[in-house]
């Protein structure tokens, strides 16, 4: 890549470019910038050139036309070593673009507004922006392109450092991130407008476009010779075990995580405290009570040979004396919403002998082979468990305790916990 000489910085989030664009300036970067972003740099004190002024074209349509021009798109796309597009671009009088800046309209953060209007969301769909970020990271290996402020630091650094040149590492790690925005943000998009005008009220869009973010490498997948990866849904904030802090312990294995989210899952049923013991996402032991300790006890004892080695699950923070009494069974590990509190007698108990992590809400997506089942939370008692009932002479409490253990059972898994849920009922 040659010297950036020239950057086009167009950003709804104005984070940080007041400082990015500066250092830029300090570089001897010629700035070309849009609409309010443009005004933001010239009150900054930083010399920037309106994207009009540049075009020869005012910006028209409320907006809706700034960088749809031959002259930003051939600044983009034309590649430096090609003798042929530099001809064209000198015979068009085009100007080379080293550095694209953009960030979009917020259009998710529009759609979740209370009684957003559908005109608005439309206008909130960006069209120069992405299309700018596309050409921009095809042509990476010329053109250096950000979409975050997060890489604002980094980028000038490697200027600082690269006097004005940038590395093809660094630029082919920002294209990637290029198009991991636009694939995201038109996802969001054709989500959304998916959900509009449906009978069910968008529960169940025509179209369900995931994105999941890797977490880490596994040490191994179900069986010690498959590789597994633990990823976390990509563009949100974290949730679930995701989101969750290990306090102690080695790393959690895929059978570890596929139990703990069956944990997690079945202690959230729960309003009263409640624990289960969940052995190969099978839940052995499950039961609620005025405390915690008695809600374990009681799990526990209802399979206590399949306790041993098992997950455990709480939906408290776990105090002294329920640590004090799990401490007296070895366990995979535990999960609960909070960690033991530093001064409270227990908390060397558990973080001696067991990996601790802290929940938030998982989601309710399961895996069907390669494709998936999105299930409605709300539904959760299926035939099987109606044939048990049949023969269940137990209290109705019991009975909404044996629905919600049926619910967190995997598929094809039902009948021994119905085996093991009567054994305890009775």
């Amino acid at each position: 890549m040659r010297k950036i000489e020239r950057a086009l910085i167009s950003v709804y989030d104005k984070t940080g470019i007041v400082e990015f664009a500066r250092g830029l300036a300090a570089l001897q970067v010629e700035i070309l910038a849009t609409g309010s972003t443009s005004k933001l740099l010239s009150a900054s004190g930083i010399p920037v050139r309106d994207v009009a002024d540049y075009t020869g074209f005012p910006e028209i349509l409320d907006g809706r036309v700034k960088t749809l021009h031959p002259r930003i798109a051939g600044g983009l796309l034309a590649i430096r070593s090609n003798p042929e597009h530099m001809r064209q671009v000198e015979q068009n009088r085009i100007q080379m673009i080293d550095l694209v800046c953009v960030n979009l309209y917020p259009f998710a953060e529009t759609i979740r507004k209370e009684g957003v209007s559908f005109e608005e969301v439309i206008e909130n769909i960006d069209i120069g922006g992405p299309s700018m970020i596309r050409a921009a990271a095809k042509n990476f290996q010329d053109v250096a392109v950000l979409t975050s402020p997060e890489d604002y630091d980094a980028v000038l650094e490697a200027l600082k450092s690269g006097i004005g040149v940038l590395d093809r590492e660094m630029l082919f790690s920002l294209s990637r991130k290029a198009f991991l925005c636009t694939a995201r943000y038109d996802a969001q998009v054709a989500h959304h407008l998916s959900t509009v005008g449906t009978s069910d009220g968008g529960s169940f869009p025509t179209n369900l476009f995931m994105d999941f973010e890797k977490i880490s490498d596994l040490r191994y997948g179900e069986n010690p010779h498959q590789k597994a990866a633990f990823y976390r849904w990509g563009g949100r904030r974290p949730f679930g075990l995701a989101a969750s802090r290990q306090l102690q312990g080695k790393e959690l294995s895929y059978n570890n995580i596929v139990d703990v989210e069956a944990a997690l899952e079945l202690v959230r049923e729960f309003e009263e405290p409640a624990c289960c013991v969940i052995k190969h996402t099978n839940p052995c032991g499950t039961a609620s009570a005025a405390t915690l300790k008695e809600a374990y006890v009681k799990a526990y004892e209802a399979d206590s040979v399949s306790a041993f080695g098992s997950v455990i699950g709480f939906n408290r923070k776990v105090d002294a004396a329920t640590a004090n009494e799990l401490s007296k069974l070895f366990v995979e590990a535990v999960v609960a919403p909070e960690e033991v509190v530093a001064n409270d007698p227990g908390a060397e108990v558990v973080a001696d002998q067991h990996e601790v992590v802290r929940d938030r809400a998982p989601p309710r997506v399961d895996r069907v082979a390669l494709e998936i089942a999105v299930l409605d939370r709300q539904d959760h008692l299926n035939h099987l468990a109606l044939l048990y009932l049949r023969r269940c002479r137990s209290p109705c409490r019991r009975v909404e305790l044996l629905d919600r253990l049926v619910h967190h059972r995997r598929l094809g898994r039902l009948a021994p916990v119905a085996l093991q849920v009567r054994h305890f009922l009775d």
